[in-house]
């Protein structure tokens, strides 16, 4: 595929880089940094009309952004939630009072948000959710259940929650889609879950009563299946690209090490450090042929098929390049002070849950084959 951008994109990005390279660098906590980007307009590109605080960019002006703010170094951000997720959300099913009082604060960094999906029983399986949400007589909801899983709630000031709000629905019938606030000190609770990494990325999520307004209930109520799949239709395009840059700079390192060491000598090493650069090749040009696309139902599924495999594989050929050296840390690892990992070996044990989180592969090919192959839909146990 031929994909070239326009001089106009080129001056984007100038612009882009000049910003990103006088800011990143001085960037502090990630809140602080949240409103940095916002107070410049760099959030919310692809929203259109610019009426919330944002820049107006096409959508290779948002894919230059994501490619420069991925080679800058600038911070992880924790607004993505809120920006490329429910924003999107709000502004195709949302009402006007609810963009009104939400995209703003995530326009300047000033709200953070969380998502929560994913429960003990119900990861992969979203349907399966039994968080509830039932209506009190002064019209609110009260929101009682369990979330896992959950990215950023120790930050975040909202969460968007799918709950069943239909006593006794089955699957994805009765679930809405609820905008709950996160200080509500005695009825949400968060507990960081320690992964094998040693970091706490991830949380379980609590709620006891937590309370949601029923105006910010989005879609309106029982209509929550069909916005939540709306939602998930988001991660991909823009977001996969940038993604990519940053696969490209660990590629870069592990073949850097391979030199060094060299383990490139070795044919099959070799072969492996090209497969894994002609994949990434491919997982670009299907990221840009399916770019702002809106009626191919498997693009998302196909897309996380390819780069959580690949992501997986690299760490693996890390671990290999390293050699016997790899397995060693610095320190035995105790609870109290958790072991220190390199670059290579936090790589290899992060991405062992690249094929789980996000929808499993499983999930992954059999959306695939019943929306686009038009297969035989998959038998689902009684919940």
């Amino acid at each position: 595929m031929d994909f070239e951008f326009a001089a106009e994109d080129e001056t984007f990005r100038a612009d882009a880089r000049a910003w990103l390279s006088e800011h990143a660098e001085s960037a502090q906590d990630r809140r602080t940094w949240e409103r940095t980007l916002g107070k410049a307009g760099w959030i919310g590109l692809g929203w259109g009309e610019g009426g919330f605080g944002n820049r107006v960019a096409t959508l290779t002006q948002q894919v230059v952004w994501a490619e420069e703010y991925a080679r800058s170094g600038a911070p992880a951000r924790s607004g993505h939630i809120g920006e490329k997720l429910l924003a999107p959300t709000l502004l195709a099913h949302g009402s006007e009072e609810q963009k009104a009082r939400f995209l703003p604060p995530i326009a300047v960094g000033e709200e953070l948000w969380c998502q929560g999906y994913s429960e003990p029983g119900a990861g992969s399986d979203l349907a399966g959710v039994r968080t509830k949400a039932e209506r009190a007589s002064d019209g609110t909801y009260r929101v009682t259940g369990q979330k896992i899983w959950t990215s950023l709630a120790h930050e975040a000031d909202w969460c968007f929650v799918l709950a069943r709000t239909e006593p006794d629905s089955r699957r994805h019938h009765g679930l809405s889609f609820l905008l709950v606030p996160m200080d509500q000190p005695g009825r949400i609770e968060v507990r960081p879950i320690r992964q094998m990494t040693g970091t706490s990325d991830f949380n379980e999520v609590f709620f006891d009563g937590a309370h949601a307004r029923a105006e910010h209930v989005v879609g309106g109520a029982g209509a929550g299946w069909r916005v939540a799949m709306s939602l998930l239709g988001f991660e991909r395009g823009v977001s996969t690209l940038a993604q990519q840059v940053g696969f490209a700079k660990e590629l870069e390192e592990v073949v850097a090490s391979a030199v060094r060491s060299g383990a490139v000598d070795d044919p099959v090493v070799r072969e492996l450090l090209e497969r894994q650069w002609a994949e990434l090749r491919v997982m670009r040009w299907n990221a840009l042929r399916t770019l702002g696309s809106s009626g191919d139902a498997g693009a998302p599924s196909v897309a996380k098929l390819l780069w959580a495999g690949w992501h997986q594989r690299l760490g693996e050929l890390a671990m290999r390049v390293r050699g016997a050296g790899a397995s060693v840390g610095p320190r035995e690892w105790t609870p109290s002070a958790p072991y220190e990992l390199d670059t290579f070996q936090h790589l290899f044990l992060f991405s062992r849950a690249d094929t789980i989180y996000g929808g499993s592969d499983q999930v992954q090919r059999t959306i695939i084959a019943e929306r686009v192959l038009g297969l035989p839909r998959e038998p689902k146990g009684v919940v």
